[in-house]
């Protein structure tokens, strides 16, 4: 209808003439409380903030030297980030006279960004800047979640499941040898 005749009808409502999408063609308009208008657009922002995820990017930090388990620690760590759909940033710190290997640095670089590649992709090789080595993994967005088992599945690394508690072990006590 045209814009005075629809002006007209909507005060007759007690309602605003509220311009919903001003590009179209015809251009369309709405007859509504203009703050109840305004307190839904809020609304409708507010949820699609709540729902967006800012990627962030996390920092691990090695040393040439760092131990094998160390290592496997701050891998799930990284693996962990990834999964949450952050970036992670691989950091190896040379101190002293350890930056004479520098190829040490770099090969623990790439041993880590081999063992992620099913999580993340790799951005660019490892460089060296100043005292660190660094390198960019980025989440792949097929990474699938692991299921959390309340306690079920295969007994933790050393062989035995600890035995629950209030129980006796199976076994006797082995007498001291004299």
């Amino acid at each position: 209808m045209p814009t005075a005749q629809a002006l007209r009808r909507a005060q007759e409502l007690g309602l605003d003439l509220v311009l919903i999408a001003p590009t179209a063609v015809p251009p369309v308009a709405k007859a509504v409380d203009f703050g109840h208008y305004q307190y839904e657009q809020k609304k409708k922002q507010h949820d699609a903030k709540k729902k967006q995820h800012v990627v962030q990017v996390k920092e691990l930090k090695f040393r040439p030297n760092t131990d094998d388990h160390d290592y496997d620690f701050k891998k799930n760590h990284a693996i962990r980030f990834l999964q949450e759909g952050n970036r992670v940033k691989a950091v190896v710190q040379f101190r002293g006279r350890e930056i004479a290997h520098a190829d040490l640095g770099k090969k623990l670089l790439i041993r880590f960004a081999g063992d992620l590649t099913a999580y993340g992709a790799v951005e660019g090789v490892p460089r060296l800047e100043g005292r660190n080595a660094h390198i960019l993994i980025s989440p792949v967005k097929a990474a699938a979640k692991p299921e959390k088992s309340a306690g079920k599945g295969p007994p933790p690394a050393g062989g035995k499941a600890p035995a629950p508690q209030g129980e006796k072990p199976s076994h006797p006590p082995s007498a001291p040898e004299a």
